[in-house]
């Protein structure tokens, strides 16, 4: 197959020649002599960073709004700011009541810190009689090997081990019963108080606007609804699903490649969240990335490229995938050596941005073939007229 390429390639090579010479005669008299070769560009070898492209479609969500919800019942002390009203992250926006729900919290919060503390104290003491009950049962035994001690006491010694194993795991089964259910009433009470301080005040969580606010003085508040809204500066967001094999390689603050074709934009975001869990029916984990906010025209729904950059591999040997040539599962590529074509097979590594990684068969500073390579074989001789030699 391959000879049967060569040949090809060679008669193909002559008729370019051919072909060339007749344009360039004029009777036989006056033209210019054709150069003998094959006609190709070149390019030096060097090392570079390259990293795999991994790209996947994703869309543009709004990333400006901001709900607060306050889930006790409370009455509200003092309003600072009113609807429509500009604000900043960690500013107070009203005061509520909420000294008895403050105090619930605290004493959630020492209720789990003891059922903690309980659970390791009595582990301490339950692991150690375990350990006594089995020193027991080895010291019976051995007992029993010089006639000291009789097979029913064996018995016994091990009876009672098993019971110390099985009251050491009953109870630590019921304290930790206790744990997770301190530790439920201190997630529901941080939920009922989050973005409030222990003073009772509402901060704001984000730059924005406050669009709605549902409370005024001295009046209460309802769990049922949100007490306030707030919508942040013109900022976008793209999301986008990613396999099980891509995720472990995503990390929150790498960056990525994003290109929105509806809005004739690309630009680079930064991944601010990897969910942990895929979801139920497509299996696939969702990222987020955060647009820059000097990026405009986005639109919520417009589909987003992102194309993310894993597995970088520095100073490796690096060449256009294109120069690259396959025959029977064999990557090959030539190189020029005192104007002639060496065929020479490589070994592959990490492709991404329209080069790929040679980890065997080339070095920095060899002269490789770029254009005109399908064209060549192992000793042809050839003709640069283009590229860097």
């Amino acid at each position: 197959m391959k000879h049967c390429k060569q040949l090809a390639a060679l008669l193909l090579a002559a008729a370019m020649t051919a072909g060339l010479s007749a344009c360039g005669s004029d009777g036989g008299t006056g033209g210019e002599e054709t150069q003998a070769g094959v006609a190709v560009q070149v390019e030096t070898v060097a090392a570079d960073t390259i990293s795999t492209d991994n790209r996947v479609s994703g869309k543009v969500a709004a990333d400006n709004e901001a709900t607060i919800m306050v889930a006790v019942t409370a009455k509200c002390t003092a309003v600072y700011k009113n609807a429509g009203d500009s604000v900043s992250a960690g500013d107070v926006i009203c005061t509520l009541d909420l000294d008895s729900t403050l105090a619930s919290a605290a004493a959630a919060d020492i209720g789990y810190q003891s059922a903690v503390r309980s659970y390791n104290d009595q582990k301490a003491i339950l692991d150690k009689q375990v350990s006594m009950a089995a020193d027991n049962v080895a010291n019976t035994k051995a007992l029993f090997e010089i006639g000291a001690a009789s097979q029913l006491e064996v018995d016994q010694a091990e009876l009672s081990y098993q019971n110390a194993v099985a009251g050491r795991d009953s109870a630590l089964s019921q304290l930790e019963a206790g744990i997770q259910s301190a530790k439920s009433s201190v997630a529901q009470l941080n939920t009922a108080l989050e973005n409030v301080d222990s003073d009772g005040n509402v901060t704001a969580p984000m730059d924005g606007t406050l669009v709605s606010m549902n409370t005024v003085e001295n009046s209460f508040i309802s769990n049922a609804m949100p007490l306030a809204v707030i919508d942040g500066a013109d900022r976008m967001k793209v999301t986008v699903s990613v396999s099980e094999a891509l995720v472990p390689k995503l990390r929150i603050g790498d960056t990525a490649d994003v290109t929105v074709s509806a809005a004739n934009q690309s630009f680079t975001a930064v991944i601010r969240s990897v969910e942990q869990a895929a979801n139920m029916q497509t299996k696939l984990y969702t990222v987020t990335l955060t647009v820059p906010a000097e990026v405009g025209g986005l639109m919520s729904g417009m589909f987003a490229d992102v194309t993310f950059h894993t597995d970088t591999s520095e100073n490796a040997v690096v060449v256009p995938t294109e120069a690259i040539l396959t025959s029977n599962g064999t990557q090959y590529v030539f190189i020029v050596e005192d104007g002639s074509a060496k065929y020479v097979e490589v070994t592959t590594g990490l492709t991404g941005g329209g080069v790929t990684e040679i980890t065997s068969g080339l070095e920095a500073g060899q002269t490789l073939v770029t254009v005109g390579q399908a064209y060549l074989a192992d000793g042809d001789s050839v003709r640069i007229v283009g590229g860097e030699d």
